[in-house]
C-alpha cells in the first residue's frame, strides 16, 4: 500500500512498473541495465480515489494521460532502478495530493471607476497619435 493521506491509500495491485533501458549519455554499463521506471495507475477504474478526485487528478495530469485514462509517470533521473521507482511513487503522490485540494472558487471582480478612466483616457491618447499619422487633408 501507497499512503497519500490518513483516509486515501493506492494499493500496489493499482500499479503497473516496467523497467526499460535509459535513454541518454552513459558507459558499458547503461547498455546492460534496465535502470528507468515507467509506473502506470490507472484513474478511472481506481477504487482508492473518489470520482471528483479522479477528475481533478486527470486535468492536472494533462499530457502524462493516456486515452484509457492511464496515467504515465517516467523516470530516468538516477543510475539507480530502485531511487527510479521510489522517484516515480513519489510524484504519483505529490499528483493526487495536489488533486485532493478542491480548486478556489473564482470571485468575479469590476474594474473599478478610476481604472476605466485611465483605459479611455490612453485609448484617447493612442487614437491622436495614429492620427497624426495621417497625411493632411487637401480641400477643393
Amino acid at each position: 500500500m501507497i499512503p497519500v493521506t490518513e483516509h486515501i491509500a493506492i494499493g500496489d495491485e493499482e500499479i503497473q512498473e516496467r523497467f526499460v533501458r535509459a535513454s541518454g549519455p552513459g558507459g558499458q554499463h547503461v547498455n546492460k541495465t534496465s535502470s528507468a521506471v515507467e509506473l502506470r495507475f490507472d484513474v478511472n477504474s481506481s477504487p482508492s480515489l473518489p470520482d471528483g478526485i479522479k477528475a481533478r487528478l486527470i486535468k492536472l495530469a494533462g499530457a502524462r494521460m493516456t486515452e484509457d485514462g492511464v496515467l504515465v509517470l517516467f523516470v530516468q533521473s538516477t543510475r539507480s532502478q530502485e531511487m527510479n521507482r521510489r522517484v516515480a511513487r513519489e510524484r504519483l503522490v505529490a499528483l493526487i495530493q495536489r488533486a485532493i485540494e478542491p480548486p478556489k472558487p473564482r470571485r468575479p471582480t469590476k474594474p473599478t471607476y478610476a481604472s476605466k478612466l485611465r483605459r479611455l483616457d490612453s485609448k484617447q491618447r493612442r487614437s491622436g497619435i495614429k492620427a497624426g499619422r495621417e497625411p493632411p487633408r487637401h480641400e477643393d
